[in-house]
């Protein structure tokens, strides 16, 4: 087995120790830093709506769906390198986990030249297509104008970011995220507040921010020692390690193409009632980010844990640390939850003091909050299946239940015009899938043996019989591994007799 140069101690190893404090130890960094970029997000959003008014508010807050239907599925090449790396990160095979990171660098900077080209192309016609109330269109067009002139920040620091929590390394993003989040923040009071740019100010802010972000990532990744080291000459697509990272990347793209194409179709639905519901329908929306912010940091955790584990050949401990993780997501979400529902007037109200506004974003708060467990469910299930291989199943449950069932409702629906069935479309769909993935978790077929390591050299493997002598008798075991694979029983027997 080739051995892995781990010089930098920020990285982690999750096949070995204590299961829930690597678990936890890995989290809580993706937490703290989702939290920080959540805030920003939120306090982007307040300067907006209390200085710049609720037409203002209603574009920038509505922005999430349009961007995620643009960006998510090219997201998805970024998480399927993370479960490439951190799965030959688990069998210690450095070669390929070298070019996967640059095969995906290289991925990185192509897909930032066609997301630009493609977001300032399509937003003005979705956005029409949404069905944007007629004073908001000028303002949401001029904000995605910006926003998607520099999307390469956005992509890049993605990219880089999955690659450190690939390999275990959780807390520099933690950093870059808190780095961001404060400039973010400056920016917005300035561009806003003293140089009156309006939402193209905060585009700015936002750009900016994800730049600074992108550009300590990967001075960190090419500064690093590890296998991980970005070296510049060495980006370029390598043929082998670009086919795994599609064969992961594509249906997690997909995925997140499914679920951003049903979420246009209800934000639609939502712009018919006109600019206070969008608006506080945006606001509900920036609270529910906090409630993404357990689901997001134990979804990490599990996808890298049970890549690294599944790549080194632990089911045992696999299935342990899937265990832990999906608790501590439901557990957590479904506190978040608790705290919004009781307490959602007073949170949007801190966005807009329109009682309408209020109105519609806290009848919203109170239709989803309590659910947010089945939320949780269904995308800890979905994190452990990327981790062990097996991305086409939660992208076939998505389209079944999030797209299809889900768009579905609201065309029957539509007729009615009564914007609770809108609200209530979520906990329908995320109830049929949390039912499916409790059926496909209890089959356990997730832990078979990653795909990408089935064809691995016997020589590069470790033999179960190999492992389980290097337990018990050093020596012996090393004598084991100058043997060919093929005569580990017949030296067993030998053993035996003796």
């Amino acid at each position: 087995m080739n051995r892995l140069h781990r010089a930098e101690s920020d990285t982690m190893l999750m096949t070995e120790g204590p299961i829930a404090r690597q678990m936890i130890a890995f989290a809580i960094p993706v937490f703290l830093g989702q939290l920080f970029q959540q805030l920003y997000n939120t306090v982007d959003t307040l300067i907006v709506g209390n200085m710049l008014g609720d037409h203002a508010l209603a574009a920038v807050s509505s922005s999430g769906n349009l961007i995620m239907l643009l960006v998510g599925f090219f997201n998805g090449v970024s998480m399927g390198a993370s479960v490439v790396i951190s799965q030959y990160f688990g069998a210690g095979k450095t070669k390929e986990l070298g070019r996967t990171v640059h095969t995906t660098i290289a991925a990185g900077l192509v897909i930032s030249v066609v997301l630009a080209l493609l977001g300032r192309w399509l937003s003005p016609i979705i956005l029409v297509w949404m069905s944007t109330p007629e004073e908001v269109l000028p303002l949401s067009n001029a904000y995605f104008e910006v926003y998607f002139t520099g999307i390469a920040g956005l992509v890049l620091y993605n990219i880089f970011s999955a690659i450190l929590r690939a390999v275990g390394d959780s807390k520099h993003p933690l950093y870059f995220l808190i780095a961001s989040s404060l400039l973010n923040v400056v920016l917005d009071l300035l561009f806003i507040g003293v140089f009156g740019w309006g939402v193209a100010g905060a585009a700015w802010a936002t750009v900016f921010s994800q730049l600074l972000s992108a550009l300590l990532a990967v001075w960190i990744l090419a500064r690093t020692d590890g296998d991980h080291k970005v070296v510049w000459s060495k980006i370029r697509f390598y043929r082998l390690e670009m086919i795994q990272v599609i064969r992961y990347g594509v249906p997690t793209g997909v995925q997140n193409s499914i679920i951003s194409l049903a979420n246009v179709v209800v934000q639609s639905n939502i712009n018919q009632f006109g600019a206070l519901a969008m608006a506080g329908c945006g606001a509900y929306s920036k609270l529910e980010g906090f409630a993404f912010l357990p689901i997001m940091s134990f979804g990490l955790a599990l996808s890298t844990f049970v890549g690294q584990n599944l790549g080194a050949g632990k089911t045992g401990r696999t299935l342990q640390g899937a265990r832990f993780g999906i608790l501590c997501s439901i557990t957590m979400a479904e506190i978040v939850g608790v705290v919004f529902f009781f307490f959602a007037p007073f949170f949007i109200s801190l966005f807009d003091q329109n009682p309408d506004v209020i109105a519609f974003g806290a009848a919203r708060a109170r239709c989803n909050a309590l659910f947010y467990f089945l939320l949780a469910y269904s995308h800890a299930i979905s994190a452990v299946c990327r981790g062990g291989g097996k991305p086409a199943v939660p992208m076939n449950v998505m389209l079944v239940c999030w797209c299809l069932i889900r768009v579905s409702f609201l065309y029957l629906t539509a007729p009615l015009h009564n914007i609770q069935y809108v609200y209530w479309v979520y906990p329908l769909t995320w109830s049929l899938s949390s039912v499916y993935f409790f059926w496909y978790y209890r089959k356990r077929s997730w832990l078979a043996m990653p795909s990408l390591l089935e064809n691995e050299p016997a020589e590069s493997k470790a033999s179960p019989a190999l492992e389980a002598e290097s337990q018990k008798q050093p020596d012996q075991a090393a004598k084991l591994a100058l043997e060919c694979s093929g005569c580990c029983k017949e030296y067993a027997i030998k053993e035996e007799e003796a």
